[in-house]
């Protein structure tokens, strides 16, 4: 299975619902502007705020690595996003082309192989998160964006296998929030005290041959009904 075609497909199915067609214009169908870098670089922020980078706060505290994995992934839906509004409106390829580009870049073949375990310091690896937002902020290219996610999922603990089982997870769990009031302010984060992310992943965590229809199914018996 190609996996990266996979999920850049299932982005373009979640866009497609939520934002209506031709949302690789740079508007909604309701209206709204679109600005996907602007959202990847907030979610870089808050997967920095998982480290205990403030000398002035919990300093003996441990990196969250369970919610860095969570935000990596978070990202990883606005660089698909950024990657196919590039593609569609500068004319450079379909999305068969671009999962082939994704698959070409020079740090591929560690993503794609055995996951080693980070060695760098949890200073060192924000500043490859900070390198993530500094290609945001230049413009940098397409590729450019993807190769430094890429560098930014491996250090958070995740290869291609893993952010593929997490995507497809936070994907339905995308579709699930919008069939159930997301976007109207309706919706229910909280599941008996856990995080709607978190229950996700425990689902996950419990049996990793669920498919997306059997985990929206489990979703939808999770949620409460208040």
């Amino acid at each position: 299975m190609d996996k990266i075609l996979q999920m850049l497909l299932l982005q373009q199915q979640l866009n497609d619902a939520t934002n209506g067609l031709d949302w690789e214009k740079g508007m909604t169908k309701n209206g709204k502007r679109i600005d996907w870098r602007r959202a990847t670089y907030l979610e870089c922020a808050e997967l920095i705020e998982s480290y205990p980078w403030k000398h002035w706060k919990n300093i003996d505290a441990e990196p969250d690595y369970e919610n860095i994995k969570i935000e990596a992934v978070d990202i990883w839906h606005f660089i698909m996003s950024q990657a196919l509004t590039d593609f569609k409106t500068h004319a450079l390829g379909t999305i068969e082309e671009l999962s082939q580009a994704i698959k070409q870049l020079g740090n591929f073949h560690t993503f794609s192989a055995a996951l080693s375990p980070c060695t760098a310091d949890y200073y060192e690896q924000i500043e490859v998160v900070e390198r993530l937002m500094k290609t945001l902020f230049c413009g940098e290219s397409t590729e450019k964006l993807m190769e430094s996610f890429i560098d930014v999922a491996l250090q958070s603990g995740l290869n291609l296998d893993m952010l593929y089982t997490l995507y497809v997870g936070k994907n339905i769990l995308n579709q699930f929030r919008q069939d159930h009031g997301y976007k109207e302010g309706t919706y229910i984060k909280m599941w008996d005290k856990k995080e709607d992310n978190v229950v996700m992943q425990t689902l996950l965590d419990a049996d990793d041959t669920l498919t997306p229809e059997a985990l929206y199914a489990e979703l939808k018996k999770a949620y409460p009904k208040g």
